[in-house]
Order: C-alpha cells, then structure tokens, then sequence
C-alpha cells in the first residue's frame, strides 16, 4: 500500500522525544497520589521551566545538559508550589527517566521500518536521558538512531541542532519528514528545511505561519491515514 504524504517522498522519518513518542506529564502521574490537588500545575510548571531554560542558554549561547535543565525546572516548580511535600522530588527525577510511551509509538514505528523508512529521534534530551528512557519504554529496536543535541551544544531551535539528523542518517534534509508534538520545534524543523508534521495532541490553536507544517495530527497512527 503506498505511504500516504509526506511519507511518500521521505526516506528517514524523524521525532522529538518528550511529548512526541514520550509522555512528559506520566511522571507526574504516577505520583499525583502522594502530590495531591496540585499535580497537574507541578507538572505544568515543570515542562514549561525545562523548555524556557533551554531556549534562554541557547539565546545567551550557552549550554548545559537537559536533565540539569530537568532538575532545576523541577525545584523551581516545587518552590512555586510549596504545597507539595518535597519528598517527591527524588521519585519524580526517576519516574521522569522512565516515562511512558504513547500507546500508539511502538506500531507505528514497527509500520515505517516495514516500509523502509529510517526511524529516529532527535531531541533536546542528552544522551543518557534518552538511552534510559527508549530503553524503558522498549523502543530500541524500533529506531535507527537516537540523536541528542549534545554534539551541537545548543538545542532547538537552533539549526545546528537540526543538522544532526542528515548528517547522522545520510539522508538529505528535503527527504525527512519531522515530527514533533510542539509547534515551536516545528516552526524550528521547517526553518531548517524539513517536511514538518505536526502531532497536535492536545488541539493546540496554530502558531508561526510562515513556518508551517504540511500536515497536523491528533497522534501518531494518523500519519498513516
């Protein structure tokens, strides 16, 4: 059966990580219980922070690894909720290095290997963070390269951030499509020179115009609808 667009004139297809393939706010899920009423600010907060504090290094041109960004925008999200015993902070830090995959992830990279495309991630994660966690939600034979910005030293959206993926999987930037769950890194991917697709899971209103995807979907099996 033929790819449907933009798979069909793609030869590697490539996703962020967290909030794409990974779950960012079951780590908090699994420990609203001992978190109580504010669990779903905490884990608010706490993605915000990380994502602000990486685009804030990149602006200043600096950089450090993503789970030290992980673990400052934690305790800032537990200072901004005092409420919330701050005994959870270790199992949050763990459960974050576990977190799950979206149900539909492993078909739907099993189905793009099958039709001969390259599998791969390229996130903001460094490079322990996401051995531990595709190694944990059982990915690792599903993909053919897992890409941290770590050799670039500065995240997305800077271009050379993106620009890890050609030249890791040999495939021309025109021949990758892109998926990413956050409309700002598919602002980024297309600036770039990637076909963007993008995985609205949360029916986001749409963002960056002149830098926008060529499709839109609710999770990831509709890219092969």
């Amino acid at each position: 059966m033929p790819l449907p667009a933009p798979l069909d004139r793609a030869d590697a297809v490539v996703f962020d990580a967290y909030g794409t393939l990974l779950d960012v706010h079951s780590a908090v899920q699994r420990h609203a219980g001992a978190i109580g009423p504010e669990a779903q600010a905490l884990s608010a907060a706490w993605r915000q922070k990380q994502l602000e504090y990486s685009w804030v290094l990149s602006l200043c041109g600096r950089y450090a690894p993503f789970w030290t960004l992980t673990e400052r925008a934690l305790d800032f999200a537990l200072a901004q909720h005092p409420g919330v015993a701050r005994g959870v902070r270790a199992d949050l830090l763990e459960a974050y290095r576990a977190l799950d995959a979206y149900q539909e992830v492993p078909a739907v990279l099993e189905h793009l290997r099958r039709a001969g495309l390259k599998t791969a991630i390229l996130s903001n994660g460094d490079t322990a963070m996401l051995d531990a966690a595709v190694k944990a939600a059982d990915l690792e034979d599903r993909l053919d390269a897992v890409l941290s910005v770590d050799p670039a030293g500065t995240f997305k959206t800077a271009p050379a951030a993106y620009a890890l993926a050609p030249e890791s999987l040999g495939v021309a930037r025109e021949r990758i499509a892109f998926l990413s769950s956050n409309r700002w890194d598919i602002a980024g991917a297309a600036a770039y020179g990637f076909t963007t697709v993008w995985v609205n899971r949360t029916g986001q209103p749409d963002e960056y115009p002149d830098l926008a995807p060529v499709r839109v979907i609710r999770s990831l099996d509709g890219l092969l609808a």
